[in-house]
């Protein structure tokens, strides 16, 4: 017989003693599931691949001793004679790890200028970072960081089933508070946003959730923690607004930048003007919609596709055509080798037409710069512009004008120098084919024309 010291009363007791413990836990754990709902977890899934980004510019400025004077000639004087002093401004960004080697996806805004790049991750590591790649047109970045051991990242998900009123979360570091995680809903698609005179971003997510200073380049999520944009912009006015890029106008730039550092874009060689109320009543539309192509150009994708003058642009891969603003927008975001498909009005007639997207040939850019600029120049040189007397030997220099074109309706005339084209230098005949080349729509190209020792930014527009 075995012995047992606690009488059955005291078993019984410490048996109950056990279930409501037991139950107690049981309970405890039931509601802990409950609670982490799906925003939870997509946090979970997400935040160890968003990391913290400091960076460093330096800048070198002349210190004017009379500053406290306010007088801009003592400034400017200074500015040209004495020597430069090193000063050191650090700003705060957020990026997304999309890959284990190390490459983070963020926007060129947050590293623009940068000397110095430093990754902080969620775990508390700490990188020097190098830019792989980085885009002025579509505010992206790609930068790298090396480790010894794989890193946690996202993979990017898909902004083309998107709906407005689902819930999002973005997370990042505003204000340099690391994994902050804010939420709110999609509260538009397709928003245009106008940065300067002549840059429009397109296509952006409007949000109501909170994105401050230090959001930037971090990710957007939907509720299955997928990745659906980049956190880029809170509109300043008012509260409660912010924009992501859609993370499908980002995958055509991340694969450019990764694979070539930088993004080349194609040549559709259209161009294409407003409706105003009288076009749209001539070509019976109810409402404002659409560009209207008034040139193609003989050898360009567009051209090879058949598109025609004539034709109305009514949308652009499933989006609907607002305007010219809207249509630059959208192509700015398509690379070589990129396949469109436009949607077309034609003699009334609703049509369909891909049009794949290449580089302007090196051997058309003499035929386009006479057919479409109505322009015929030569390289500047030394001996050129003695001969000529030109006040500098770099640019490209205008021999001659064809009447009624282009460049002569906007003044253009035999001797102007073009020094920049579409704000890239241009010193010497490549300069030039490069920046031709990198044109992805030929319907305003903006010059910087030297005239004697004046210089004038023009505006062309086929």
């Amino acid at each position: 017989m075995i012995f047992n010291p606690y009488p059955f009363s005291v078993r019984i007791w410490w048996f109950w003693i056990f279930f409501v413990f037991a139950g107690q836990s049981l309970a405890f754990a039931e509601e802990h599931y409950e609670r982490r709902t799906p925003l939870v977890r997509a946090v979970e899934k997400v935040s160890p691949a968003v990391v913290n980004i400091y960076t460093t510019e330096i800048s070198r400025s002349a210190r004017n001793p009379f500053r406290n004077f306010n007088n801009n000639l003592f400034d400017k004087f200074f500015k040209d004679f004495l020597p430069p002093t090193r000063s050191q401004k650090r700003s705060l960004g957020s990026g997304v790890l999309i890959n284990a080697d190390g490459f983070i996806l963020t926007n060129e805004h947050v590293i623009a200028k940068a000397a110095k790049i430093h990754v902080v991750l969620s775990d508390k590591q700490e990188f020097d970072a190098s830019v792989i790649g980085a885009d002025t047109k579509s505010d992206l970045a790609i930068i790298k960081i090396d480790s010894d051991r794989s890193l946690p990242f996202v993979e990017m998900g898909r902004s083309d089933d998107l709906m407005i009123g689902e819930q999002v979360l973005a997370i990042g570091n505003p204000f340099g508070l690391q994994q902050t995680v804010t939420t709110g809903i999609i509260s538009a698609l397709n928003r245009n946003l106008r940065a300067g005179k002549n840059k429009v971003y397109s296509d952006f997510i409007q949000v109501d959730a909170s994105i401050n200073p230090g959001n930037s380049g971090g990710p957007l999520l939907n509720i299955n923690g997928s990745l659906i944009g980049i956190n880029t912009a809170i509109y300043q006015k008012a509260e409660g607004i912010g924009f992501a890029i859609p993370i499908d106008h980002a995958k055509r730039i991340v694969l450019e930048l990764v694979n070539y550092g930088k993004v080349r874009r194609g040549w559709l060689g259209v161009s294409v003007q407003e409706l105003d109320a009288q076009l749209l009543r001539h070509f019976k539309l109810d409402r404002q919609r659409g560009v209207l192509v008034v040139g193609v150009a003989e050898k360009s994708s567009a051209g090879k596709a058949g598109l025609k003058r004539g034709d109305i642009i009514i949308g652009i891969d499933d989006h609907e055509v607002g305007n010219k603003s809207d249509f630059r927008g959208r192509m700015a975001s398509y690379t070589v080798g990129s396949s469109i498909r436009f949607s077309l009005l034609r003699d009334g007639k609703k049509m369909g037409l891909r049009v794949r997207i290449a580089s302007i040939p090196k051997s058309y850019i003499k035929e386009f710069t006479r057919n479409w600029l109505g322009l015929h120049i030569q390289e500047n040189s030394e001996r050129f512009a003695r001969g000529n007397r030109l006040v500098t030997s770099k640019g490209m220099v205008v021999v001659e004008v064809i009447p009624n074109s282009v460049a002569g309706r906007i003044g253009i005339s035999p001797g102007d120098i073009i020094r920049q084209m579409n704000q890239k230098r241009v010193d010497n005949e490549e300069d030039y084919n490069k920046a031709i080349a990198e044109m992805n729509n030929p319907d305003r190209i903006l010059l910087l024309v030297q005239r004697g020792r004046q210089g004038y930014y023009v505006t062309l527009e086929p």
